[in-house]
């Protein structure tokens, strides 16, 4: 079997998958490189293709004994314009232009907008974003007919291009027909998480929820502004989310998405859910094998923010030095968790503990290994709600994961700090304490003299029963045991 060490560091790494990296090859040295999970992106490829992609890793998950998370992002809905006559058209700045329901071909007066759901919900002083916002359309007059625009900002515009509609909430569905059979093909095929995009309300996080069928869990990624208005809403309900600044920065100005980010990161951490910093972190390296100053200190920002996740989009998926993109962003975080600064840094937003025995407890961990050295803190769970809430005080002492569950395992890999096993379950304390030490020592989590924290429940085996911590120290005959 082969070897892959503990990453020392705390903050996870999602790779997206695609044409650059889907070859298992690839996806062994993304891997090595620092990777902990995978995104496959369901707006591009086919089920067979994906497939492929889910069998190769969990191939490698065999191969190195370590839970590898999947995660399926679903493309949700899609609001295009139609086609042009000449397959495109030029929109004059400050000039006047039609959105309407006629199918015909447009031109540099019209096209059709093949969503009727629109017509009748819109108003003047609204905006139109077109192609990622590069066609700025601002609302005159809007009937159930057409809608009239002025060109704020004009340019080329052509056939199928996407709108953002930043200023309404939309009466669409998020999950398209098209996502309801990505959705069920990443349940058949084991996804540990299912991405639901473009959530405007609660409502959407529940209807996902049900067609899950109880498995796997749901990120709920933040890209609308109508999603940052009901974030708490929506953070109760997900099982984490991911700040999609990609479509966050169409529909809101730019320098509103920074102070956003740090918002939603605080907002989850608050609620002990994951949160995942994403898009553009390293686009340069598309292209390029040396990521730019700007860049790095994005990552490095994100990092120092304590999100749990940061990740890799089209530098991992179609750019030409995949395996550098997840090497930089390795070292990045490595780097800045080194920093003495660190600590004061990622526990800039206070963390309260809930009045809850399992929160008391989590929150004694941390202090415990503050006040005496502690090589792990050792968490036995079922679920993984007891880890969730130690991740959530983002402890300095590295965090092993016990778990008889493959699917749990799977999950932590985009967890803060959590380094999870899959082993069998305990049924007594003697037992607790042994597993416990074997299993840090056979993982490198200390050494002879060594002290740790075991976090668990009694009675064994009962979900949400954490209600014991015990400090135990290593011996050199447990060594010789290990």
């Amino acid at each position: 079997m082969a070897k892959l060490e503990p990453r020392n560091r705390k903050v996870k790494i999602l790779a997206t998958v695609g044409p650059a990296s889907h070859d298992p090859a690839m996806l062994r040295r993304l891997l090595l490189a620092g990777a902990d999970a995978f995104r496959v992106n369901m707006s591009h490829g086919d089920h067979a293709t994906h497939a492929e992609t889910i069998q190769a890793i969990r191939a490698l998950e065999k191969e190195f004994a370590r839970p590898i998370a999947i995660l399926c992002d679903l493309q949700g809905p899609k609001l295009r314009v139609g086609t042009f006559k000449e397959g495109k058209a030029i929109i004059r700045h400050s000039g006047h232009f039609i959105l309407d329901r006629d199918p015909a071909p447009g031109n540099e007066n019209r096209v059709c907008l093949p969503h009727p759901e629109l017509f009748g919900i819109l108003e003047k002083g609204q905006r139109l974003l077109i192609d990622d916002g590069k066609i700025r359309l601002r609302i005159i007059r809007a009937d159930d007919q057409e809608i009239l625009c002025s060109a704020e900002v004009g340019g080329v515009i052509s056939d199928r291009k996407g709108v953002n509609i930043p200023d309404v909430e939309i009466p669409i569905p998020a999950l398209t027909d098209k996502d309801r059979k990505d959705l069920a093909f990443a349940v058949q095929n084991g996804a540990d998480w299912i991405a639901l995009s473009f959530v405007q309300r609660p409502e959407d996080i529940a209807e996902a929820r049900r067609l899950m069928g109880g498995y796997g869990a749901l990120c709920a990624k933040i890209e609308k502004p109508q999603a940052v208005k009901r974030l708490g809403e929506i953070l109760e309900l997900a099982d984490a989310v991911m700040v999609a600044r990609g479509d966050l920065g169409v529909e809101l100005n730019p320098e509103e998405v920074p102070p956003l980010q740090k918002r939603i990161v605080a907002a989850a951490r608050t609620v002990g859910k994951p949160v995942i910093v994403a898009t553009q972190m390293l686009e340069s390296m598309i292209e390029s094998p040396a990521p730019t100053r700007a860049e790095v200190s994005d990552v490095a920002n994100a990092v120092y923010d304590g999100a749990d996740a940061v990740m890799l989009s089209a530098e991992t998926a179609a750019g030409k030095w995949p395996e550098e993109a997840v090497t930089i962003m390795h070292r990045i975080a490595g780097e800045v968790e080194r920093d003495p600064g660190y600590k004061g840094r990622v526990h800039f937003h206070a963390t309260l503990p809930d009045a809850t025995t399992a929160d008391a407890l989590s929150h004694a961990c941390m202090t415990i290994a503050e006040t005496v050295s502690i090589a792990a803190i050792i968490v036995f769970t079922g679920s993984g709600a007891s880890a969730r809430r130690v991740a959530r005080e983002r402890p300095a002492t590295p965090m092993l994961v016990l778990t008889p569950s493959t699917g749990t395992a799977r999950r932590m890999a985009l967890l803060w700090g959590a380094h999870a096993v899959t082993t069998r379950d305990i049924g007594s304390f003697e037992e607790m304490i042994a597993k416990g030490k074997r299993m840090a020592l056979r993982h490198g989590f200390g050494h002879a003299g060594s002290k740790l924290i075991a976090l668990a429940g009694v009675p064994f085996g009962t979900p949400g029963a954490t209600n014991l911590l015990h400090v135990v120290t290593l011996t050199g005959d447990e060594l010789k045991r290990a």
